[in-house]
């Protein structure tokens, strides 16, 4: 590849695709103000509307003057930055079969990939509302293939008392979990045939208790235990954007190189709706 055909909107636009593809965590949250986003620094105002009250109506009777609806605003601060920087040879340019740097782009976009939803799952486990916990961090649940369903149903609870709705629902496990729950009948596999999750999908392997789960390993892990949330979308906002990708020459090297810029940043706008079991695997 020589810099003077590199074309930095289409190889932009090429990472975002390759980041998408590869997520996790940021394909189930709420993902609306994206575009509004441009560099690291930028906030977004996100407007909440409050109850509306439901009233009884009397026949030949003038109904109540309207009620002033009530807004409540968040911030989404853009506050996350990483950047690639890499280099190709000549030499390695010449002898390589294949384009290599179309497939160092491709590793540079699962690099992004990693860090960001791992910041993304933390920061969700981080906005759970006090009241939807299942164990907490000094208090450890042991999970079993005997015992890891009953305490994912116990995430479900927390979130029906709050009357969050059940479409849409997900639960991210990392494989230790992933693995006990396919000791357990009640857990129906992504691959088995007949079923709303018979697609394996960007980490979908199945669901369980009204979730549908999906496996990843950047599920937050603190010191000893894993903080598993299960969620909806409108909970979490996500935002990110390829602010910038160039490629240049090497003043005393024979090589290419490429570097992005990437930024990012998300925020739990609805803590009732999210609920975390903190657990680990049991003997």
């Amino acid at each position: 590849m020589s810099v003077t055909n590199f074309i930095p909107e289409l190889w932009s636009a090429r990472l975002l695709h390759a980041l998408d593809k590869s997520h996790v965590a940021a394909n189930l949250v709420n993902r609306d103000y994206e575009g509004m986003i441009t560099q690291q620094g930028d906030t977004v105002h996100i407007n909440s509307i409050g109850a509306i009250t439901v009233k009884d109506y009397t026949k030949n009777s003038d109904i109540a003057a309207p009620e002033e609806l009530t807004t409540t605003d968040q911030t989404l601060v853009i506050d996350q930055s990483k950047y690639f920087n890499f280099q190709v040879d000549d030499v390695d340019k010449a002898q390589a079969a294949g384009d290599i740097m179309d497939t160092a782009m491709q590793r540079a976009a699962y690099a992004l990939n990693d860090v960001s939803d791992n910041y993304l799952l933390k920061t969700i486990a981080a906005g759970v509302d006090t009241g939807n916990k299942v164990g907490d961090t000094s208090g450890t649940i042991a999970l079993t293939k005997d015992n890891a369903y009953e305490n994912i149903v116990a995430l479900r609870t927390k979130l029906d008392k709050n009357s969050v709705p059940t479409e849409g629902r997900y639960i991210v496990v990392p494989p230790e979990i992933y693995a006990l729950l396919l000791q357990d009948a009640r857990f129906v596999q992504a691959s088995d045939g007949g079923t709303a999750n018979s697609v394996l999908l960007n980490g979908q392997v199945g669901a369980v208790a009204g979730f549908k789960v999906y496996m990843s390993n950047n599920v937050y892990y603190s010191t000893d235990h894993w903080q598993i949330i299960a969620s909806v979308p409108y909970s979490t906002t996500f935002a990110e954007q390829i602010v910038s990708t160039e490629a240049y020459r090497m003043e005393k090297r024979f090589a290419d190189a490429v570097k992005g810029l990437h930024v990012y940043g998300a925020k739990v706008t609805n803590g009732k709706a999210v609920a975390v079991l903190y657990g680990k695997v049991g003997e």
